[in-house]
């Protein structure tokens, strides 16, 4: 495996799992998406290094905290966010989670997800799948 399919996994484990498997027990939203932004705003600073507390719940900036350091580098590796594509958006109890296409500059194509947005703060974020 390639070093970067080996960051491409790294990223994969992080800040995912708060809601990957409760997803897809709910429909889909007719709906387009709302988040790109705030994802945008979310990845760009990851690669810098910065967990957003103006953006992220407590449990997720924790977890933003205890993982910047290897999260960091392999953002920065992948280029600027170049393109982000809304997918779908799908309704939990919790509220929507939406699912992005993002590519980036190194020519690099993942799937987000961000949702679960309380006072402006996002419980979910992280590689889909």
């Amino acid at each position: 495996m390639s070093l970067t399919g080996v960051k491409q996994m790294r990223i994969a484990k992080i800040l995912a799992g708060v809601a990957a498997a409760g997803l897809m027990a709910f429909p889909a939203m007719a709906q387009e998406g709302r988040y790109a932004p705030q994802l945008t705003r979310i990845l760009e600073e990851a690669a810098k290094g910065n967990c957003l507390p103006a953006l992220m719940a407590p449990t997720l900036l924790d977890a933003c905290n205890g993982q910047i350091q290897g999260m960091a580098p392999a953002l920065d590796a992948m280029g600027a966010v170049e393109m982000v594509t809304f997918v779908s958006a799908q309704d939990t109890p919790d509220g929507p989670v939406e699912t992005y296409t993002v590519k980036f500059a190194g020519g690099q194509t993942l799937d987000w997800v961000i949702g679960h947005e309380r006072d402006g703060k996002f419980s979910t974020v992280g590689t889909a799948g």
